[in-house]
């Protein structure tokens, strides 16, 4: 028994190593509205951000005191996802101001053990980025629904991450198969390849010879959801190519919906 006694302490600071580094769906919410109030407000620092997170924008790191999250934006339209194996988290900000809009994709890697944001990395697109049209984009995103799916419909994750990447890979190599859905719709900068009507489709407008390359995921079962930053025509490992964030939902099996930015960095693009 006084064995054990000496043990008690040793096994009640495992059980809250233990606790402290289970990261729930929950604890992700949290944290995606930390980041929209943060967004907000204009303020670097919130509670669930680490005093040390690597800070990134279109794939590049920064300083997050200069970045956009400095910047007090009004978000008229957020979206969250989260990824729990990984305990990373997504976010998609879109903002209709039409002195300084934005649409902005981030994905937050959190630290299992202190539960705060050790990775911060986010694509942010504004006039003069790849086919931007803020009224486009907040119109056809306002309009698409993206809700949880119903347990027995969801599904695996290795799923969603294959059709991201068939979806991907087609871009140098015609001969992938892609799980195209009819209905879908594609909403690049602030194109739409749909009416929203049952006819939509998603399989058009795709160039050839073109790698997208050193790719990072956040997939979320609940919501059939994953989005992939990139290096669009860049090479692997290395960079070259057009910060880049594709995010798909995937119902059934099937592509339902595709999200895409591509920053341009001060580059010739056309609009």
């Amino acid at each position: 028994m006084h064995n054990l006694l000496l043990l008690l302490p040793t096994f009640l600071g495992l059980l809250a190593a233990r606790a402290s580094a289970e990261c729930t769906r929950e604890t992700l919410k949290a944290i995606t509205d930390q980041v929209l109030a943060a967004q907000t407000a204009g303020q670097t620092n919130f509670t669930s951000l680490s005093s040390t997170v690597t800070y990134t924008e279109n794939r590049k790191k920064v300083d997050i005191k200069s970045g956009v999250l400095s910047k007090a934006l009004k978000v008229d339209h957020a979206r969250a996802q989260h990824d729990v194996p990984q305990c990373a988290a997504f976010t998609e900000f879109i903002v209709t101001n039409s002195a300084a809009p934005y649409v902005i994709a981030s994905q937050l890697r959190v630290d299992n053990a202190t539960n705060k944001v050790a990775q911060f990395d986010s694509i942010v697109t504004t006039k003069g980025d790849w086919l931007f049209n803020i009224t486009g984009t907040y119109h056809w995103a306002s309009q698409e629904k993206w809700d949880a799916i119903p347990a027995d419909k969801r599904d695996t994750r290795a799923a969603i991450k294959a059709a991201g990447d068939a979806y991907c890979d087609l871009f140098n190599d015609k001969s992938v198969k892609v799980p195209w859905g009819q209905p879908c719709a594609r909403l690049e900068g602030g194109a739409y390849t749909g009416k929203g009507q049952a006819s939509d489709r998603c399989d058009v407008g795709v160039p050839s010879g073109v790698k997208l390359v050193n790719r990072q995921y956040v997939i979320d079962e609940e919501y059939g959801t994953v989005d992939i930053q990139m290096d669009f025509g860049g090479t692997p490992g290395g960079s070259g190519g057009m910060p880049d964030s594709h995010e798909f939902r995937l119902e059934g099996g099937k592509l339902r919906y595709v999200h895409t930015l591509s920053s341009c960095g001060g580059r010739a693009c056309r609009t």
